[in-house]
């Protein structure tokens, strides 16, 4: 049936709205996902061959033989002695195994992040926040195959977000070869290695294909600080080389849609007090040698312990108190506490210094709350 005479007319009508013109058209933009957006994830240790996988185990046995897991190059045989950390060849000790909620949102999410404190370090922070767990050996003993069974029940009965190893850097051949011995089990959660940065080049490479997140701390600037607060010598330079062979590795922080992280590197910096200054060097250095889409947590949080505020040594023997050079001490220094430049929590004004300087750089990716309650990508 033809359209009715009325009809026909108005369609042959020019429209009365005006067509856009080419100015907005060209101001439009089509939204993309950003490149740290993943649809799915699988885990890198499900990617490696079982000859890889083979190789891995063969090479962990052998750093266990003669230690060079870090700087301090103990080349011990582990299986007859120990070095620095006072951890053995066959088993691991762990002071703690259970989901966490005091990490960042993007890892612990809703159900928490799935970690594993061990026990023992390789530095000797007089400030560590852990100071219970790093600085001694408490806990229970764990073979590799033990531990990957506790990953498993991490993953089934916690439902955690990931496996978080909490300062490993001591007992990398045991956690590789849990990492394989849970992959066979069943585990598919990404594996995060939270780090001090005092790692060693090889310990980094037998970790590759293995370790979905690098989480490492860089700590202090000056080799000066390092050998009077962390008690090891060319910290910074091995924390430079540490984190740019991690951010080969794995790239910048990846989410999935949840906002959860599944790969990439995120460095943390806990700001210290009187400090701020070496603060604004580490990220300066992210900025200008790693990437500057780096995802960079700036922490607050430092607070005294371990050996901060401790009486001096000697200082309950008025003998045995001398300024250097065997000076009797005066009243006045026996009374001072140790490590009494940074006996205090750090003050906000010097957090706010660090994340300047972060920003100046061209750092623009900070873990922070999220306002909307929700996770922070």
């Amino acid at each position: 049936m033809p359209l009715p005479l009325h009809i026909r007319s108005a369609l042959r009508q020019p429209s009365c709205r005006p067509r856009p013109r080419l100015s907005s058209l060209a101001r439009r933009k089509l939204h993309l996902a950003p490149p740290w957006l993943l649809d799915d994830y699988i885990p890198r240790y499900h990617l490696i061959s079982s000859i890889d996988a083979a190789k891995k185990r063969s090479e962990a046995y052998a750093h266990l033989r003669e230690c060079n897991l870090c700087p301090r190059l103990c080349g011990v045989n582990r299986y007859e002695k120990t070095g620095v950390c006072l951890i053995g060849a066959e088993t691991v000790k762990v002071n703690t195994i259970a989901p966490h909620f005091g990490e960042e949102p993007c890892l612990q999410g809703h159900n928490g992040s799935g970690s594993v404190f061990f026990s023992g370090c390789n530095l000797r922070c007089v400030f560590c926040q852990n100071h219970d767990i790093a600085h001694q050996r408490n806990g229970f003993d764990l073979t590799p195959e033990q531990l990957g069974e506790w990953y498993m029940k991490l993953q089934e009965v916690g439902h955690c977000h990931n496996i978080n190893l909490v300062t490993p850097e001591h007992v990398v051949p045991q956690v590789v070869l849990a990492i394989l011995h849970a992959r066979e089990l069943g585990l598919r959660l990404p594996i995060v290695y939270n780090t001090s940065s005092f790692d060693s080049l090889e310990s980094i490479q037998l970790l590759d294909g293995l370790i979905d997140i690098y989480l490492p701390d860089f700590k202090v600037w000056s080799d000066k600080t390092s050998k009077r607060l962390l008690k090891a010598d060319h910290y910074t330079a091995t924390a430079m080389e540490s984190i740019k062979a991690m951010h080969a590795q794995v790239g910048d922080l990846c989410f999935t849609a949840d906002g959860i992280a599944k790969k990439g590197v995120l460095v943390r910096h806990l700001v210290m007090p009187g400090k701020e200054d070496e603060g604004r060097e580490i990220v300066k250095w992210l900025a200008e040698n790693v990437s500057k889409d780096m995802m960079v947590h700036i922490m607050e949080q430092y607070f005294p312990r371990a050996h901060v505020g401790k009486p001096r040594r000697g200082a309950r023997d008025d003998d045995a108190v001398v300024e250097p050079g065997g000076v009797p001490a005066s009243g006045e220094t026996k009374a001072k506490v140790r490590y009494e430049d940074i006996n205090r929590p750090v003050d906000l004004s010097e957090v706010s210094s660090v994340k300047r300087a972060a920003e100046e750089a061209g750092l623009w990716r900070f873990v922070e709350p999220a306002r909307h309650g929700g996770f922070n990508i």
